[in-house]
């Protein structure tokens, strides 16, 4: 796990207040923690990934995935979602890929529309 990775999740942590497990962001945790019926098409598609373009973008759909399906409840899933949401869009910030905007994560964290 990168040192901007363990950042992010930090700071998503803080800014969302999400005290759930923490999947960890790997092939092995991902697929462990998603359920049976999206286990299968999670390793379809690693299977037909080509190049490491779109492997970054594969790891957050999927553990963002893999963080709503181990929640224990609908309301822990959304929060689930909304955390993995900051975390995901804070790496991609840190790393200069695509990211949301500061009101972006706001809207997300408020649970109100980005203006």
């Amino acid at each position: 796990m990168t040192v901007e990775w363990q950042h992010a999740v930090a700071e998503a942590r803080e800014a969302t207040g999400f005290t759930g497990a923490v999947v960890q962001r790997t092939v092995e945790g991902i697929g462990a923690a998603l359920r049976l019926d999206h286990r299968a098409a999670f390793y379809a598609e690693l299977g037909t990934l080509s190049g490491s373009g779109g492997f970054e973008a594969f790891l957050n759909h999927w553990w963002t995935q893999a963080l709503a399906d181990s929640a224990p409840g609908e309301e822990a899933r959304e929060q689930a979602i909304d955390f993995a949401d900051v975390a995901v869009s804070l790496y991609a910030r840190a790393t200069g890929g695509p990211t949301s905007t500061q009101a972006e994560i706001d809207a997300i964290v408020t649970g109100a529309e980005a203006s």
